[in-house]
């Protein structure tokens, strides 16, 4: 019951940041996406069930806090949490260069499948500017900083690792 009541202030928690702090994050006018890193991380640790909540919760507080119709982030984020909770079951996910390209590949592919579902309600939106331009520099800073947000949250989750060997 407290792991769900952690991890539901953590993900809303990540969400208000995400949404409320753009100056505070931001670098060279990109912006990471603070979610979609819970998407993965949990999706690694916990699998594609507890991704695909995240996905959901965190979606929705960013749908409701942006200017798009509700369900475009929950929609893009729960598939992509689906996707790689199916995929970090057949790669060895430890090394921390493996989690940064995992969520650099999952910001890449969720940002193409928001921009395809901008497209189809507008078919003015530029697809390929888009994704130039803003997809791939804000998947490339949001793999920059994986590694601090995942030992972060492996220490919220999982604690301080248990002492080895024996008091003598």
């Amino acid at each position: 019951m407290l792991h769900n009541l952690i991890w539901l202030a953590t993900v809303v928690v990540m969400a208000l940041v995400q949404t409320t702090w753009p100056d505070f994050l931001t670098l060279q006018g990109r912006t990471p996406d603070l979610t979609l890193i819970l998407v993965v991380y949990f999706a690694i640790v916990e699998g594609e069930e507890r991704a695909m909540f995240t996905g959901a919760v965190g979606g929705l507080y960013q749908d409701v806090a942006s200017k798009v119709d509700l369900g475009h982030n929950i929609l893009c984020l729960v598939l992509i949490a689906y996707a790689v909770g199916r995929l970090s079951t057949r790669l060895v996910t430890e090394h921390p260069a493996v989690k940064a390209g995992l969520v650099f590949l999952a910001c890449v592919a969720q940002g193409i499948l928001y921009t395809f579902v901008l497209y189809v309600q507008e078919p003015a939106t530029p697809v390929v500017g888009n994704i130039v331009t803003v997809v791939v520099p804000s998947a490339f800073y949001t793999a920059l900083i994986t590694p601090f947000v995942f030992f972060a949250l492996s220490r919220l989750f999982r604690g301080r690792p248990a002492p080895q060997g024996s008091i003598a």
